[in-house]
């Protein structure tokens, strides 16, 4: 019991969310505009992951080991981390899992929590809870017709002037037999803004892979949620089996589907 409570402790405060904004984001663009920025990491109460786009024609399968940092009052750090598997066929059909996020260097082991399927040509989304075994069915509005591209950024200003941006472009080089361009955008937020005395800095690191269309390596560092450092393992680019883009045995299905917008008219 006492491993149990810890375990749903670590779920509720730091685990990946069900519904990661990152991928929420791209998944309701503006009309007529189907170019999506992809961008890693970050917190909204939980931590949030790297982005996977439904991208045609370039299978993959692999395992994301995920750390996340951060300094504790007086010294010292606490370190989380994971281990999870993700999937993308041919036709741009996405499996993922979420596992629980435990202390790095600890006993308590990882468990698997939600397994999610997302289908981008039927615009299904199954988020599927593996103690209850429900599946909540959602819409899945990412294209496999749309361009994707990584988080960039631009030295100067910010738009709202309450931070100044420095982008850095760190070439190119090898990761997991793929080619990959590195960036790192250094923001540096001004005294007062969020109520900050010095000014705050924040570092977005990437490696991406122009052919898979997902980020190899990502190192997301900043003084109010610590450092998250995304890492690709275990990478091959052969046809995943399909039987993991099938609805688990046993398991329920609750319909959310909105029924799709048809635009302004």
């Amino acid at each position: 019991m006492r491993s149990a409570s810890a375990m749903l402790l670590l779920s509720t405060l730091l685990a990946p969310p069900l519904l990661a904004p990152p991928l929420l984001a791209a998944q309701n663009p503006p009309p007529n505009n189907h170019v999506f920025v992809l961008r890693d990491g970050g917190t909204s109460g939980r931590m949030e992951s790297i982005t996977v786009p439904p991208i045609v024609g370039a299978p993959f399968t692999l395992t994301l080991v995920t750390e996340w940092s951060r300094s504790l009052a007086g010294s010292g750090t606490l370190t989380l981390t994971n281990q999870r598997p993700i999937m993308r066929d041919g036709r741009g059909r996405i499996y993922q899992e979420r596992w629980f996020l435990v202390p790095k260097g600890g006993t308590q082991k990882s468990e698997i929590e939600i397994i999610q399927i997302m289908d981008p040509v039927q615009h299904t989304w199954y988020n599927c809870a593996v103690r209850p075994k429900i599946c909540e069915l959602l819409n899945f509005n990412m294209r496999t017709d749309a361009v994707y591209k990584p988080s960039l950024g631009v030295t100067g200003p910010t738009l709202d002037g309450k931070a100044y941006r420095q982008h850095e472009d760190l070439g190119t080089s090898s990761t997991s037999g793929e080619d990959v361009t590195g960036s790192r955008d250094i923001l540096t937020l001004n005294p007062g803004v969020m109520g900050n005395e010095q000014p705050l800095v924040s570092t977005r690191e990437s490696w991406y892979s122009p052919r898979l269309g997902i980020n190899l390596v990502s190192k997301v560092s900043s003084p109010t949620s610590g450092q998250q450092v995304f890492t690709v393992t275990s990478l091959t680019t052969s046809e995943p089996d399909p039987k993991f883009f099938e609805i688990p045995e046993g398991y329920k299905i609750i319909d959310h589907r909105r029924p799709e917008s048809s635009g302004p008219n």
